[in-house]
């Protein structure tokens, strides 16, 4: 499935919230796995298409209401995760100084396998005490 593909798809057949389609029929249809479909569905996005999901499914947005109320979804995913990252943080206090050892080799590997060099430290924090 390519990314024109999708989008004439959901745009000639899923046009406004109350035509969404589930992922379970676009994977199915389109033969990939709920992973591909959602990274398809964010580059999609990312080219400014208007791509709207609900609990219903998938639908190409026919209004700037159904567009706010995706990125309204988005957000509230967003700060689950924010919350989440934010909690994993401060749960790095209660470990020693091997963290910072440890997250730099971390580091250090990812890098090695992108061909790159090492970003900074991911957990700036942690010298605090």
């Amino acid at each position: 499935m390519t990314l024109e593909q999708l989008e004439e798809y959901l745009k000639n057949n899923c046009l406004g919230r109350r035509n969404a389609v589930k992922s379970v029929v676009l994977e199915k249809n389109f033969r990939v796995s709920g992973n591909e479909l959602r990274r398809r569905v964010n580059q999609l996005r990312k080219k400014e298409e208007p791509i709207g999901s609900s609990p219903e499914g998938y639908f190409y947005a026919a209004t700037a209401g159904e567009v706010y109320g995706t990125i309204r979804q988005l957000r509230a995913m967003a700060d689950g995760l924010n919350a989440a990252i934010h909690g994993l943080e401060n749960s790095l206090d209660g470990f020693g100084e091997e963290v910072e050892d440890e997250a730099e080799d971390m580091e250090r590997a990812g890098a090695a396998e992108k061909g790159g060099r090492p970003r900074r430290k991911p957990f700036p924090q942690l010298g605090r005490r």
